[in-house]
């Protein structure tokens, strides 16, 4: 056991703004954190209802039949009924190369069944397909409401378009997802504008018979010349993993200065790297993948100065336990094993009520970070090496303690039914470890009646054992061994 070291400051958390990349942090942002699918579309739906001149929308994932909330029907269906009351409403979806072929059972990848089904029934939509590099992912979820309009609105985040996403907050069921999106509006709203213009017009499959539909889907569209004006007290800055040969037009944003996006982007690793370094209390970070080596070398070292730190992953990892036995793997997560050793860390699952009282897995999807209620990002980059370097993703980061801390607690609120309030972002982080804790004794007890949705993880041994299958929390019949730490 590693002996627990006091930070040596209690201020916000020095987190530097990135000043190599696409887009500059602005002033005048109001920001708004929802919390999984149900909320989180409910109000996409609500501003795509509202918009009076476009909706513009980039898809990685989503299931034609997926339906949006309150019987709007499917996402097609919604962007069909905007594009019918006259509005511009184009969508960029990935399409998959052989290297990703196993993936396009998930994804609207453009095969001719979906060609048809949008001329058939969807004739107003504008769509282009976007590749990415060999075996890699468009992996950005956006969506823009009146883009170039003065009161324009966007949302940046992790959510597919799937039934498993389709959650409400603290109601999770078998095989639903936690995930988040953010709704921006004012002046960084114009850099979301800008990636989704540079995408468009340079979508892989743009030349292609097949990579396009719908009457405008030909026509390019001209860079955001105005930025929006402030409406909120937040900084935000656009931040991007591109790789370097995906676009060739570097028409900068405005206020933006020249940045060579020919030979790619990578704010949002550099960004992860800088806020862990910067952390002098708290770091809370829900991702569906931590393996990278110098995100875990980060994390041990914030750990080592005494910052509280809380992990909170999938209850059931997605990789299998033979992913372990890689070679060029297993040293990454040994290391993230090795953090157990600290008394300040905390490792969690969440695990939802389902209607006849038992406990359920619910697979953590999110991708977000907060660093001393000072700092946080939000978007679609997991932190696995494909995210961080091979991908295209976009995360929107946050400076603005009143609204990162709102942000923290609306997240424990779920979590843990707990107002945490009345904390600091340390006091709410051992709050939150006290929780998981005592969870994960009921566990164990077989006791479903948590606090709550988190329960702690053995860090020590997760994804190496199938210790929290399905069946395991739901009946308690699997019993793990103890944690060395959560």
């Amino acid at each position: 056991m590693v002996e627990q070291v006091e930070p040596p400051s209690s201020d916000p958390s020095p987190v530097p703004v990135m000043t190599s990349g696409s887009y500059p942090a602005r002033a005048g942002n109001r920001v708004r954190l929802l919390i999984d699918g149900l909320p989180a579309f409910r109000r996409i739906c609500e501003a795509i209802d509202s918009a009076q001149r476009s909706v513009w929308t980039t898809i990685a994932f989503m299931w034609p039949a997926f339906e949006m909330p309150d019987s709007r029907g499917t996402a097609l269906d919604a962007l069909n009924q905007a594009a019918g009351r006259g509005l511009d409403v184009r969508i960029i979806f990935w399409r998959p190369d052989e290297e990703t072929g196993s993936l396009r059972r998930n994804a609207f990848w453009g095969t001719a069944g979906h060609l048809s089904l949008l001329r058939n029934r969807y004739r107003h939509l504008n769509v282009r397909w976007d590749r990415a590099s060999a075996g890699y992912c468009q992996h950005q979820k956006s969506w823009l409401i009146d883009a170039g309009m003065e009161g324009q609105t966007s949302f940046v985040g992790g959510i597919n378009l799937n039934p498993n996403s389709m959650v409400a907050p603290g109601h999770a069921g078998e095989g639903q997802n936690h995930d988040v999106y953010l709704e921006l509006s004012g002046p960084s709203a114009v850099d979301v504008q800008h990636n989704f213009v540079q995408r468009w017009n340079e979508a892989s499959e743009r030349d292609a018979m097949d990579g396009l539909c719908g009457a405008q889907a030909a026509c390019p569209l001209p860079f955001p010349t105005t930025i929006p004006k402030q409406g909120g007290p937040s900084l935000v800055q656009i931040q991007r993993t591109v790789p370097g040969g995906r676009y060739c037009d570097g028409t900068a944003a405005p206020a933006a200065a020249c940045f060579d996006i020919g030979a790619g982007e990578q704010t949002i690793a550099a960004q992860y790297i800088a806020a862990l370094r910067g952390a002098r209390s708290a770091i809370y970070i829900e991702n569906q993948y931590v393996e990278v080596p110098e995100i875990v070398a980060e994390l041990d070292r914030a750990l080592a100065r005494g910052v509280q730190v809380v992990l909170v992953m999938p209850a059931v990892p997605e990789l299998v336990p033979r992913a372990y036995d890689a070679l060029d793997r297993r040293a990454v997560f040994d290391a993230r094993a090795a953090l157990g050793r600290f008394p300040n860390f905390t490792f969690a699952g969440l695990a939802g009520r389902t209607r006849d009282g038992r406990r359920t897995p619910v697979y953590v999807h999110s991708k977000l970070m907060i660093v001393d209620d000072a700092w946080a990002t939000v978007g679609s980059c997991n932190l696995h090496r494909f995210s961080l370097y091979g991908n295209c993703e976009m995360n929107a980061a946050i400076w603005c303690p009143a609204a990162v801390t709102q942000m923290r607690i609306e997240l424990f609120r779920e979590h843990l039914d707990l107002d945490t309030s009345g904390l600091d972002c340390r006091g709410a982080l051992k709050a939150f470890q006290s929780v998981v804790r005592a969870n994960r004794d009921r566990f164990i007890a077989g006791d479903p009646q948590w606090q709550g949705l988190a329960f702690g993880l053995d860090v020590t041994t997760y994804g190496r054992q199938r210790q929290f299958s399905a069946l395991a929390i739901a009946t308690g019949q699997e019993m793990p061994s103890l944690p060395t730490s959560c």
